[in-house]
């Protein structure tokens, strides 16, 4: 067996796990925000006071979209070392 193939595997399950790593922590703050908005429009409910406007934006969705572009651009490494694997698996 060559080394070639050895070296794609290895690297792209270096890069799988970067991937899934640097995806971890926002995912995690992405829930978190989801949750408390959630419980907020549950409480916003339970007093009967008004809603949001729709087509307003506020900093949590923007924070939400940044949450997950970084999960989106983490997700693709991931997904770059997965290709990296099957190619070395498949040219051996």
């Amino acid at each position: 067996m060559s080394p070639v193939p050895l070296v794609l595997v290895a690297g792209g399950l270096a890069l799988v796990a970067v991937g899934l790593v640097r995806a971890r922590a926002p995912w995690g703050r992405y829930q978190a925000l989801r949750a408390r908005e959630a419980n907020a429009e549950r409480y916003r409910a339970w007093r009967g006071g008004r809603g949001e406007a729709s087509g307003d934006t506020t900093g949590a969705d923007v924070m939400k979209a940044v949450l997950r572009s970084r999960v989106r651009e983490a997700l693709l490494v991931a997904a770059v070392g997965a290709v990296l694997v099957i190619v070395g698996l498949v040219i051996r």
